[in-house]
């Protein structure tokens, strides 16, 4: 089956709740309403993160509502002597509480979560804002601070609606942005740490989903500058049905060229060991660094969640949708294996 681009703003749901209009889209044209899903709240996932790094240092933010738990989380990665710090606040039965808003492009999220102070503002033409202030994220260490993720002009982004097979009431709605510029301070460890625009780069990854009993999921994502152009990719693919479209995109300067499917190859021996992506039409031939890992855990009565993220550089070779082929090395990014389970 042909991949389906979306190319109008759509409902994901028809009039009495069903889900519709599966495929991609080159930006945020999928309407998403939680007030139509027929799935139990108890299963329906929401979330927003952030990835931000310089050349000295990777940072991810990660607030999420998973029904019968969810968390907000930092991790702290230094890409220079590949130390890593973090914390991670468990939330009991968030269920909704959280209000994460139901559309990327509308989002103001303004939370105090035990402590922690976490601000995401979406700002005109397509820029974010990033407000954090967290005690004890290392030891006794404050992160504090806050950062601009700036898009070039009409950058584009991967949206994906999917469907499970034989699941009528449980989808998967993704968008990802990995071409932000970033400029700000955070200060962290006593240490300030400087984010300057074409030295900083960002990635928003925005999921909606009403998630099945079991899932597994990879994802890829990375940006940064080589050559003169700004380049960055969303890859990944799990248990939802990807038919109609795949999350696989490849970005320079802003604009996107659409991947079909794409594999990664790890060792099961050893995951810090290099990690091979590949294209189904060989459009795409990447190997992945890691310089530091992170592992967490969320448990809460028989529900669970278990993620391996991965810290490090990405090379290869990918060929754009002219034809043309492009080169890129050491470009920073993140990749990642979640499974979860009722």
């Amino acid at each position: 089956m042909a991949q389906v681009e979306v190319r109008a703003p759509v409902s994901i749901f028809d009039d009495i709740g069903q889900l519709c209009n599966f495929g991609w889209a080159r930006g945020p044209f999928f309407h998403y309403d939680p007030n139509l899903i027929w799935a139990p709240r108890r299963c329906i996932l929401e979330s927003e993160r952030y990835i931000i790094f310089s050349p000295t240092h990777l940072f991810v933010f990660d607030l999420c509502d998973s029904g019968v738990f969810g968390h907000f989380s930092i991790c702290a990665v230094s890409l220079l002597d590949k130390t890593i710090s973090g914390k991670f606040e468990k939330l009991s039965f968030p269920m909704g509480a959280l209000e994460l808003p139901n559309q990327s492009e509308s989002s103001v999220i303004k939370k105090t979560i035990k402590n922690n102070r976490v601000e995401f503002i979406c700002i005109e033409d397509a820029g974010r804002i990033i407000k954090i202030d967290a005690p004890q994220v290392n030891r006794n260490n404050r992160l504090r601070g806050e950062v601009v993720l700036l898009p070039q002009e009409d950058t584009q982004s991967i949206s994906v609606n999917s469907p499970w097979r034989r699941q009528r009431e449980r989808f998967q709605l993704i968008r990802c942005s990995p071409c932000y510029t970033v400029e700000g301070v955070m200060q962290f460890e006593n240490t300030p740490l400087i984010f300057s625009r074409g030295r900083a780069w960002g990635i928003y990854e925005w999921v909606r989903m009403a998630r099945p009993a079991n899932d597994i999921h990879y994802w890829a994502a990375a940006c940064g500058m080589y050559r003169g152009r700004q380049i960055g990719f969303n890859v990944g693919y799990g248990s939802a049905d990807s038919a109609a479209g795949t999350e696989n995109a490849f970005f320079v300067n802003g604009t996107l060229h659409k991947l079909d499917q794409v594999t990664f190859r790890i060792s099961p021996s050893n995951w810090l060991e290099p990690w091979n992506f590949t294209s189904n039409n060989k459009r795409l031939e990447m190997t992945f660094i890691p310089v530091q890992r992170n592992s967490y855990q969320n448990n809460f009565l028989f529900h669970s969640v278990r993620v391996r993220q991965f810290f490090g550089f990405f090379s290869g070779r990918v060929t754009l949708d002219d034809g043309s082929v492009l080169y890129f090395n050491n470009i920073a990014g993140i990749a990642e294996r979640r499974k979860t389970y009722n």
